[in-house]
């Protein structure tokens, strides 16, 4: 079993930033991918960032290049997502997960077998 806690969201104004954190414990060498998926409420949950293989492959959505980064702190087991230039579209409910294949599709939700609680994003424009 793998446990994820999130931390880091809050409120902010457009064009600020934010950093979310994901601590991860437990059977955390299962894991292959460690990601950030967001939701909003009447909608599909959509990957945002991975990263993969410890680190030395990340992956983002086209809506979120250039302006967030994923990084992962393996000594310390958490995975940070710094986001910058936020737009009022980010708000959303943020999830870290873990996956423990390597296979398919770094932004497939029903391939992470191990969720966090999440932690609210609100960007006010």
């Amino acid at each position: 079993q793998v446990q994820l806690v999130e931390s880091g969201g809050g409120s902010v104004q457009a064009g600020g930033s934010l950093r979310l954190s994901c601590a991860a414990s437990g059977y955390t060498y299962s894991m292959n991918c460690m990601g950030w998926f967001r939701q909003v409420a009447g909608k599909e949950r959509e990957g945002v960032a991975a990263s993969c293989s410890g680190g030395s492959s990340t992956y983002y959505a086209d809506s979120v290049k250039g302006r967030f980064t994923i990084s992962k702190d393996n000594a310390k087991n958490t995975l940070f997502l710094q986001m910058n230039s936020l737009k009022p579209e980010d708000t959303a409910m943020y999830y870290c997960a873990a996956k423990v294949t390597s296979a398919g599709r770094w932004s497939w939700d029903a391939l992470y077998r191990y969720w966090g609680q999440g932690t609210q994003v609100t960007v006010s424009s």
